[in-house]
Parts: C-alpha cells; structure tokens; sequence
C-alpha cells in the first residue's frame, strides 16, 4: 500500500471591480451584474499548486513533486499512482473539490484537522513539501487528526446557506448605512419605522434641505436593503423545499421555538448527527463550553471556546434569545440561570439545552414532544 499527501494550498488575489455613479443609475441592476461578476471570479480563485509526497508502508520515501491545482493535471497525475493507495490532505477551503475528485481512485481519503496541524508551523523549516512528509509520516502511523468530511450534496447545500447568512450581513449595513447618513445631515426619523418601505417613502420626501447626493446614496442602500432581503428569502425557500432534506427539517421545526434558519444550520452544519456520541460532543462542537485547562492538578477558567463551528454557534446564540417566548421548558431554564444574576449564562444555558433537543430529535427520527410541567405542590 502506497500513501501520498496533498499539502495545503495558496490563494491568488482578486482585484475589487470599481464604478462610478452617473445619472440614471440603477442599483438594482448594478448589484445583479456584481453578483455575476462575483460568481465568476470566485470559481477564478483557486488553488494554484498542490504540493504533493509519496511514501511506502515502511515510511521510505518514494518521490515528491508539485501538480496544478486542476481537474485535468489530477486526472494525468492519478494514472501514474500506484494501486490500493491513501491519501491525507489539509482541509482548507478548496479541500471539497479535490476530495471529491480523487475519492473514487482512492482506497481512502483522509481531511487532516488545520487546528490539529498546527505544529507543522511551529518548525523551523516550513515549505509545502516539508509540510506533505511531515503528513505523510503522521498518515503512516495513524496519528492523522481526521476531520468530518460532509457529503458533497450537503457540501453543496451548505454553501448556498453561508451565502443566504452573508447577504443577511450585508442587509444589516445598508440599514445602518441609511441611519447614519440621516445622522450626519441632520434629519429627524423614527427607528423603529425607518426601514419601512412605507415610513421611508414618506420620509425621502419630506427631507428638506438634504443635498441632491446624499438622496441618491439614501435611495442606493435603499434598494441595495430591499435586494437582499429579497435573495435571502428565496435561498431559505429553496432550501427548505430540496428533497435531500426537507424531512429533517420539518423535523425539527417541530420544537417550539426552532424556526426554518436554525433548522436549517443545525442540518447543514452540523451534518450527520451519529457522529455526537453525547450531548456534551455536540455542545463542544457548536462553541458553548469553555475549554478545560489544568495543570499541575488546578484548573484555570476560561472563557467560551474559539475553536468552534462558528456559524452554528452564532444562530443558536440568537435563537436562544427568542426562543423561551415559545417554549416554557426552555423558559424554566432561563428563569432559573437569570435567578443567579448572568443574563449571558443564561442564554448559554437555553442555547445548551436547545442543542439537546435538536440533536435527540434529528437521531430519533420522530418529532418533538413537549413533556407536561410538574404542577407546583
């Protein structure tokens, strides 16, 4: 049996597109020709060379070499490798594709954790294919700090979903980029109606002594907010709607107080649940517990984790904000954590139980049933 490694891989740098404001100029039709451009000069940034080393059984090196990072270069280089072979590779951002491209020439694929190698950069000599030996070697022995590889279809999902998330955070800085400008020129409005369409139609025309380009800007983020609130909520539908996992979903909506973007992170970034052998795993996984140092038989407190799935944490986060209006178990368990005088544990608190329920309903299979509270005596 032959092994081989694929170090991690450099990016090349996109230049930002630049524009200037003319009359006549439509937003709307500015930021669906940006979205292209985007799309297109994303799948443009990749990887430009996969360093890679080929070692035996016995750790005897075999050779080395570098490969372009595509799909035609692969397909050369996998002919020349020898049969019944394994590879390990650094999970980075452009790991998926190549996974999935050598997957079916190899006996097996392994993702290494980059937390987990985080030795390699602490030599002295750091270059790419001293990088592929030192895996290699930890791929030889077993040491390789595997890493949950998702299904591609999940993969695919999941993308969609991190972009639904990132125009969400763009939808927030228009809105306040259209508070702000009011501040700066002065000019009353009421926050709670502002982002209205109504309230803000009637506001732009009663500005008064308000410059001709600050208008325009108004009217800009106006139709930029409106944009991308619009994407949003046609990616959730159509992610609510796919086959793959529509019944997971539905699933878990079932609990009071999980809606279909928590349902759907905990499906898609989460992925296979079998992999949590315990509630405490999945709440370690989603960023709620602190990390445990102890040394010399004491133990130092800490504060939450960074090493985390942050996008899962960030929507149970907010979840667990809303959702003991909705779920008196979730509410008993806020009241209690509140009595102690933290209101951030006892959001993590709601945040720790909510992960219970989803995870004991994603594994049973069955939807969720409120369990009747005890009558006080």
């Amino acid at each position: 049996m032959r092994m081989f490694v694929l170090d991690r891989m450099k990016l090349v740098n996109v230049t930002d597109e630049k524009f200037e404001i003319q009359k006549g100029f439509d937003f709307e039709e500015y930021m669906r020709h940006s979205f292209k451009v985007m799309h297109e000069e994303l799948y443009s940034v990749r990887v430009r060379m996969i360093a890679w080393c080929l070692k035996d059984e016995a750790g005897l090196f075999v050779k080395c070499g570098k490969i372009k990072a595509e799909r035609k270069a692969l397909d050369k280089w996998v002919v020349d490798l020898p049969d019944n072979w394994v590879a390990a590779m650094e999970a980075t951002l452009f790991t998926g594709w190549v996974y999935d491209f050598l997957l079916p020439h190899a006996r097996e694929i392994k993702a290494a954790h980059p937390e987990m190698l985080k030795a390699i950069t602490a030599a002295k000599k750091k270059n790419d294919q001293a990088d592929a030996e030192r895996i290699a070697d930890l791929l030889r022995v077993g040491l390789i700090p595997e890493c949950y590889m998702a299904p591609q279809k999940l993969r695919e999902l999941r993308r969609v979903l991190r972009f639904r998330n990132h125009l969400v955070r763009q939808a927030v800085r228009m809105k306040n980029k259209i508070a702000g400008l009011l501040m700066e020129v002065g000019a009353p409005y009421s926050k709670k109606k502002l982002h209205g369409q109504v309230y803000f139609h009637q506001l732009m025309d009663r500005l008064e002594e308000v410059p001709d380009f600050v208008l325009d800007m108004l009217s800009m983020s106006r139709a930029g907010l409106d944009l991308f609130t619009k994407i949003q909520k046609r990616l959730v539908q159509a992610l609510r709607r796919n086959e793959h996992i529509r019944g997971r979903v539905n699933r878990l909506m079932t609990i009071s107080g999980v809606g279909e973007v928590l349902a759907l992170t905990w499906v898609l970034e989460g992925g296979d649940p079998k992999r949590f052998s315990s509630v405490r795993r999945a709440v370690s996984y989603c960023g709620l517990t602190s990390p445990q140092k102890e040394s010399a038989g004491k133990n130092q407190r800490a504060p939450i984790s960074k090493k985390r799935n942050k996008h899962l944490q960030t929507i149970l986060v907010e979840a667990s904000k809303l959702a003991p209006r909705w779920n008196p178990q979730l509410a008993e368990v806020h009241e209690r954590e509140l009595a102690r005088g933290n209101k951030n544990r006892a959001t993590l608190a709601v945040a720790r139980k909510l992960t219970a329920y989803l995870l004991a309903v994603d594994k049973s299979g069955k939807d969720f049933k409120m369990k009747q509270l005890k009558a006080a005596a």
